[in-house]
């Protein structure tokens, strides 16, 4: 696999800077699936290019695949080594990282900068030119495909499935790879690795800026995602939470980091030191939480080993002190737990609409009766505000794993009823911009004792 980046104009040179790789030599770097090679065939005052070499090892990513399905010869004898696909994602990422990101001390005024760049990527899947040219145009591209036959020998097969394309235009680096990273994975439409909800926050950090805004949004979405209906689901209604903040002010966040940064306001104005996260997800109330003094000790809990398992990958991103505060549990909501208990704040982050209505009487009792802590955080879509978002039909649920959305009326009579049994008090806000007859997106219901 081969892409090349190439910067025309004054002191080029100084692309090397702006990729932290060095023209003067050339570099190697290890892959799980094989070895990325990064040389500039070019270097002059005018003209400096970059190149990505990608080498794969078909036979060692096959047998490094552990029960995997019987899938015969298709395993070993495929197109994968050799055109440009999810594969050439990752290495841009692990290789051009620091660019990605727009940082470069050296030159970062020339990283903010628009500059005159070309991009050549060599066999990338794509059936239509035209689809091509839809996609990169409006991002402020000039398109160049080059498509041969399929078959040199035998024209009555029609051309290839595979392009060249060439994209020219007066972009920032960290663009340029941004949009190589979402787009070539869409193209190709068959990603090599397990996709889950984690690769929305993947998305919409190379993405958000300029997926919101652009007028094949769902169609990039859906493609980048391969289709996975619920996945696709979950991040245009994020994209779409981002775009109405930006239109309503700037000073407004992504609904996510919107709701992170107001529980955990919410956990430190009830003087909580100790916090049980419910249903914890990817650790995100773990990571933010972790850095405040305040807090002494996280318990993330999840029925499910593999969202453990990323939530542990977050929080050991963290400095050791922060880390030290966090501990992990498998258990179920629906299930009394003595570990639950002793705890000064619970979170219940988006976690009930996943459970079934009739079986909310068994989460109550668990959490509000038994584990009894102080204070509970209980935050769920708000179901008026769904009509906002254009690509959910009506009666449509924003996650297929949701059983119910409940409206603004729905979610204040269940906290009164919980409040009535267990003795608690609730305040209920909105989280999200606010919509002045829907309400916010995120209802958030605070119970105290």
């Amino acid at each position: 696999m081969l892409i090349t980046i190439t910067y025309e104009g004054k002191n080029t040179q100084e692309l090397g800077y702006l990729l932290h790789k060095n023209p003067n030599s050339a570099q190697e770097f290890e892959l799980t699936f094989g070895k990325a090679y990064v040389f500039y065939p070019e270097v002059t005052n005018k003209r400096t290019t970059a190149a990505l070499v990608l080498d794969i090892n078909s036979v060692d990513l096959a047998k490094g695949k552990e029960n995997s399905p019987n899938t015969g010869l298709f395993t070993y004898v495929n197109d994968r080594p050799y055109t440009c696909n999810s594969f050439m994602s990752v290495a841009l990422n692990r290789v051009f990282g620091t660019a990605m990101k727009g940082r470069c001390d050296k030159k970062q005024e020339l990283a903010d900068t628009p500059i005159d760049l070309t991009a050549a990527v060599y066999m990338l899947r794509c059936e239509s030119d035209e689809d091509a040219r839809n996609i990169f145009e409006p991002l402020g591209y000039e398109v160049n495909i080059e498509r041969g036959m399929l078959d040199e020998r035998f024209h009555e097969w029609g051309k290839s499935p595979y392009i060249n394309i060439t994209l020219k235009g007066k972009v920032r680096l960290a663009e340029l790879l941004n949009h190589l990273y979402v787009l070539i994975p869409f193209f190709d439409g068959n990603k090599h690795y397990y996709i889950d909800d984690s690769e929305v926050e993947k998305l919409l950090s190379h993405g958000g800026e300029w997926l919101k805004n652009h007028p094949y949004r769902e169609t990039i979405v859906r493609g980048y995602f391969n289709n996975i209906h619920s996945i696709t689901k979950s991040a245009l209604t994020q994209l779409a939470d981002d775009e109405d903040s930006e239109n309503d002010s700037p000073k407004h966040k992504r609904l996510d980091t919107e709701r992170i940064d107001t529980v955990a306001q919410v956990v430190l104005d009830s003087g909580a030191k100790t916090v049980l996260d419910l249903g914890c997800g990817e650790g995100k109330y773990a990571a933010r939480l972790a850095a405040e003094p305040q807090i002494v000790r996280i318990t993330e809990a999840d029925v499910a080993v593999k969202i453990l398992g990323a939530a542990k990958a977050r929080v050991e991103k963290l400095p050791q002190f922060q880390r030290d505060k966090v501990d992990f549990i498998q258990a179920s909501a629906l299930c009394r737990d003595r570990r639950f208990e002793s705890y000064d704040c619970c979170l219940l982050i988006e976690v009930i609409e996943h459970i079934d209505e009739e079986r909310l009487p068994v989460l109550e009792r668990v959490l509000f009766e038994f584990a009894h802590p102080k204070t509970v955080i209980v935050t769920t879509p708000n179901a008026e505000y769904n009509s906002n978002y254009q690509f959910l039909p009506d009666g449509e649920l924003r996650h297929d794993d949701h059983r119910f959305e409940w409206n603004r009326e729905k979610f204040s009579k269940w906290a009164e009823s919980v409040c009535e049994k267990y003795g608690y008090k609730v305040k209920i806000t909105g989280i999200g911009n606010e919509d002045g007859n829907l309400g916010a997106p995120t209802q958030m219901g605070v119970f105290e004792l």
